[in-house]
């Protein structure tokens, strides 16, 4: 599905990651792997330029994030409005 030329995935995808990083930017506590969601952050923001991003790629990067802020509540509405951008791509690869 598209609004104008782009789909409407990709364009959620990246409002969730927008808000999620700007939320990770201002959150004044510091935790060991915030390099790594803000890294991974940054990826899925560059994948939303380029297309439809690949459903593999997402998912990893998505457990990535998970893994580094999961225990961060100030972020976990940010992080579960990703999962779901995520989810709009369809079901993670099999194992």
């Amino acid at each position: 599905m598209t609004v104008g030329d782009e789909d409407v995935r990709v364009a959620a995808l990246r409002i969730a990651v927008s808000r999620l990083r700007r939320q990770l930017a201002v959150l004044p506590a510091d935790f060991p792997d915030r390099d790594i969601a803000e890294d991974e952050l940054a990826s899925l923001a560059a994948m939303t330029a380029h297309g439809v991003p690949e459903v593999p790629r997402l998912y990893r990067s998505l457990l990535l994030i998970a893994g580094a802020i999961g225990s961060v509540s100030a972020l976990s509405r940010g992080l579960t409005d990703v999962r779901h951008a995520v989810e709009l791509f369809g079901d993670p690869p099999p194992r």
